[in-house]
């Protein structure tokens, strides 16, 4: 029998079962279990970047460095971003009106990192792995929740727990075992990813423009090269896929408004429908959920992981803190805890963003115009841009102690 279950090694998955195992000053690691199966192999050194990247906020870096995972990332799979770029299609990438957030002006050596998702991926599992705790490699077939444990079946066997966590992602079985009711709204919008050469160099800044049918960001990446992400509405989405190569190319090139010059693609394209979800509860006895499992966002702040990073972390404090304590950590009551402490900050954040993507990227009409605006009126503001880089850099709100 284990302490914890873990269902789903992804980031979120492998990052809570790292600082489970990993224990505290408090307490011991606890024995943890970890459902994953088709764990990623090593990339090659000379691999091109991967299509999936994350963006890594300075809270998610500490949590990462608390968990054991963060020097086991390859430095050419990281790329430190110093600086972001943010504007209307109403005007030129070069106007002074573009709102720039600059980590010099916090006196921070960056805003973050863009990271490759396998390579974060694998460097989470290998800290799991080191602080002691068992990866199964195998999928979830079934739950069923008892007093005093929970049974978590798979093809190979059923294994026992007094705890097991959601990160199974958007689709989470576990949550449907768990009988956890979920909202679901999608947003009638595609997001196209694909890494670019541009003519200009990236110099180490995040791009990102606002346009009337969706969003488009170029991230920088560690070989000098560029991943987009490009939040457009089906119907622009569909006809960009379906494009040849030079035919997107010339798109991009009218969507960026040559901020980086022209492009040109480095890989294939990947799109996938954009959606909100929201779990309407994210525990129940026993059961937890984290990450994408509890929720989705937006892609247009970039805050996906490093959410679901900080419920990893939430969740193993509480989770600790019960053990250090003689209760029982899959009590309901403690779990309760974790699910107030990060339903309301993701909340908070979900309607943030879902206010960006309406007005900025879709919007018309005067309030429309007046946040369209107000990217100026931030960008004339010191102490404006510092609490909204405060805010990039995940050092707001009320952070697990992990991330400070």
């Amino acid at each position: 029998m284990f302490d914890v279950i873990v269902v789903g090694g992804g980031p979120v998955g492998a990052c809570v079962g790292a600082l489970l195992a990993g224990g505290t000053g408090r307490v011991a690691g606890l024995s943890v279990a970890l459902l994953e199966p088709r764990p990623p192999g090593v990339l090659p050194g000379d691999a091109r970047p991967d299509l999936r990247v994350v963006a890594l906020s300075r809270a998610s870096e500490r949590l990462l460095k608390r968990a054991g995972a963060w020097g086991q990332m390859p430095s050419e799979r990281l790329s430190a971003y110093e600086r972001m770029r943010i504007w209307h299609e109403s005007i030129a990438p070069t106007d002074a009106g573009v709102l720039v957030f600059d980590a010099a002006d916090v006196g921070e050596p960056n805003l973050g990192y863009i990271a490759e998702g396998r390579a974060l991926q694998t460097a989470l599992l290998a800290a799991f792995a080191e602080a002691g705790g068992h990866i199964e490699t195998a999928p979830f077939s079934a739950l069923a929740i008892g007093e005093k444990e929970v049974q978590v079946s798979t093809p190979q066997g059923a294994l026992t727990a007094r705890l097991v966590i959601g990160a199974d992602g958007a689709q989470s079985a576990l949550r449907a075992a768990a009988g956890l009711a979920v909202d679901i709204r999608a947003y009638g919008q595609t997001a196209i990813v694909a890494n670019v050469a541009t003519t200009r160099p990236h110099e180490s800044t995040a791009w990102q423009r606002f346009m009337r049918d969706g969003t488009l960001a170029f991230l920088p990446l560690a070989d000098g090269s560029s991943s987009i992400v490009w939040s457009a509405d089906d119907a622009r989405a569909a006809g960009l896929v379906s494009l040849s190569d030079t035919a997107f190319a010339a798109e991009l090139d009218r969507a960026s408004d040559l901020a980086l010059g022209t492009t040109r693609l480095l890989s294939q394209r990947l799109s996938f429908p954009l959606m909100r979800v929201a779990a309407q509860r994210y525990v129940a006895q026993r059961v937890a959920l984290i990450g994408d499992a509890a929720h989705v966002v937006h892609p247009l702040a970039g805050q996906g992981v490093n959410l679901g990073l900080l419920d990893a972390a939430a969740l193993a404090q509480e989770v600790n803190a019960a053990v250090a304590a003689r209760e029982d950590p899959g009590a309901l009551r403690v779990l309760r805890a974790y699910e107030r402490w990060r339903k309301s900050e993701v909340a908070a954040m979900a309607i943030s963003i879902d206010t960006f993507d309406r007005l900025l990227a879709h919007g018309a009409g005067p309030l429309a115009r007046l946040m369209q605006r107000g990217l100026s009126w931030v960008n004339a503001s010191q102490e404006l841009r510092r609490f909204f880089i405060r805010r990039a850099l995940g050092l707001s709100g009320e952070l697990p102690e992990a991330a400070r």
